[in-house]
């Protein structure tokens, strides 16, 4: 029986409003509020909700046979959560269900494993308590931010405990085999990987409203069809939308909601089973390694990372930001850390991108800049404010050497401090053990004690009867 896993993406970063070389140093505050209002309320109420509510009836109507699995960056959870709390509410209710698997990430939808891998690992962490606190329940899947995937990253991943990741199935990492089935991290055997169908993907969200395509319209069971009629042997047809194609870039009214609605049916029809990425790894067996030296994405035709690092203002960018990660790192400054978080988001380094629709790339669609360089000059402005405040919790006169050691220190100390708590916990219980011990042996003693009152007294008791019959025959024999 083939299966189909469908990925629903929600992210939104924090927009960076208008920030002159002259705000430099007078105003830390970076972010455009009425943006993000503005657009995450309408994403949320456009697409986010209506997908939300089509999904819920998709798992009613099958008898909770139709599945999936949701990625959401911590930091459109946030704003969710400040500006359309009850998209929050609707994505519980999926959560409810047990139908709707999680997905682990980044927190910003960052760039971190490519640049700093105890940043990454802090990320996701951050990421996933946050998902365990508001849904209660904890990612074993990881996807990383679009994607992005190499073989240092499978061993990070794979150190994380995951079993399972989600990449691209690029071509030209891929060749002849096929992305629908189950794959293994060359660098980490134990870690699974799943790789997404990209045309399959792309017939929904690209050709689905699109009347030049040769197979317009698209309807749900010439859909189900297509994947009914893959090779026997393919088991797993993975399926990465952004739930913003839902109502945003396919408005309601050209029926993409309809479409959804009607797949889990025409699917039963034809033996197909929706399911989560976790059910799908345990089920099925890795048919192969897979080596990706190199860093591979879901983005642009390349699918490689040029789409954030492809020219010398985003590489400049990137290094000037994670050169102060461990000073970050180290500071209490709420505040600065929160700034820390939202500078990562991918997002800001796309804009900055000099590619252009010939190289496969939409990247001006998306940015709120009429350049590449405009964009560029407002993050540096930005990162430059950011830089001041940094230097004055950590100035640079504290050279790499001395800085390194002060980290050394901190993990040293932090160290020591779970190893006295693993001593204080064993101590504990060694107590509780002997208390435990304590406590049999006064009971046993007791028992003894108690045991051997009375067969003293069954003893003493031939001996008082004998004395009472002596006594009794004295008594006799005087009164007469």
């Amino acid at each position: 029986m083939k299966s189909v896993c469908f990925y629903f993406k929600i992210h939104q970063p924090y927009r960076l409003k208008r920030y002159r070389f002259f705000d430099i140093g007078n105003d830390h505050y970076y972010y455009d509020d009425f943006a993000d209002d503005e657009i995450i309320t309408r994403v949320a109420h456009n697409s986010y909700m209506p997908m939300a509510d089509t999904l819920l009836q998709m798992i009613n109507s099958s008898n909770r046979e139709f599945k999936c699995a949701l990625s959401i960056s911590g930091t459109a959870i946030e704003q969710l959560q400040m500006y359309v709390p009850e998209c929050i509410d609707k994505l519980r209710q999926l959560a409810d269900t047990g139908c709707v698997e999680f997905l682990s990430g980044t927190y910003s939808h960052s760039l971190a494993s490519l640049e700093d891998p105890e940043e990454f690992l802090r990320e996701v962490k951050a990421h996933d308590d946050l998902i365990h606190r508001l849904f209660g329940v904890k990612p074993t899947v990881f996807a990383n931010t679009e994607l992005i995937y190499d073989d240092d990253i499978a061993m990070l991943v794979a150190g994380m405990g995951f079993k399972t990741a989600l990449t691209d199935g690029a071509k030209h990492v891929l060749g002849w085999k096929s992305p629908n089935y189950v794959y293994r991290a060359a660098t980490a055997p134990d870690l699974k990987l799943l790789l997404t169908n990209d045309k399959l993907a792309e017939d929904i969200s690209m050709n689905f409203n699109n009347p030049e395509w040769d197979e317009y319209p698209l309807t749900a069971d010439k859909y189900v069809d297509w994947i009914a009629a893959l090779p026997e042997e393919e088991q797993v047809v993975n399926l990465l939308l952004s739930m913003d194609t839902f109502g945003t870039f396919l408005p309601a009214s050209t029926g993409i909601f309809e479409f959804m609605k009607a797949l889990p049916a025409f699917g039963k029809e034809k033996g197909i089973k929706f399911t989560t990425p976790s059910e799908a790894a345990s089920h099925l067996k890795s048919v192969d390694e897979l080596s990706i030296p190199y860093p591979i994405s879901g983005i642009d035709e390349a699918r490689d990372v040029s789409a954030w690092k492809g020219n010398e203002l985003q590489r400049e960018a990137l290094n000037k930001l994670y050169a102060v990660a461990e000073r970050v790192s180290l500071c209490s400054d709420r505040r600065l850390k929160q700034d820390w978080e939202y500078l990562q988001s991918s997002d800001h380094f796309y804009y900055m991108s000099t590619k252009n629709l010939a190289d496969g790339a939409s990247h001006a669609a998306f940015s709120p800049y009429d350049s590449p360089y405009a964009a560029f000059t407002n993050y540096m402005n930005v990162l430059a404010d950011f830089l001041v405040r940094v230097e004055e919790q950590y100035p640079e006169s504290i050279d790499n050497e001395e800085l390194n050691s002060l980290i050394l220190t901190i993990r040293n100390q932090a160290s020591e401090i779970s190893s006295l708590k693993k001593e204080v916990t064993s101590l504990r219980t060694d107590l509780s053990n002997r208390d435990d011990e304590v406590k049999a042996e006064e009971s046993k003693s007791v028992k003894g004690g108690k045991a051997a009152k009375a067969d003293k007294e069954e003893k003493e008791k031939p001996a008082k009867k004998s004395v009472a019959k002596k006594t009794a025959t004295k008594k006799a024999a005087a009164k007469k």
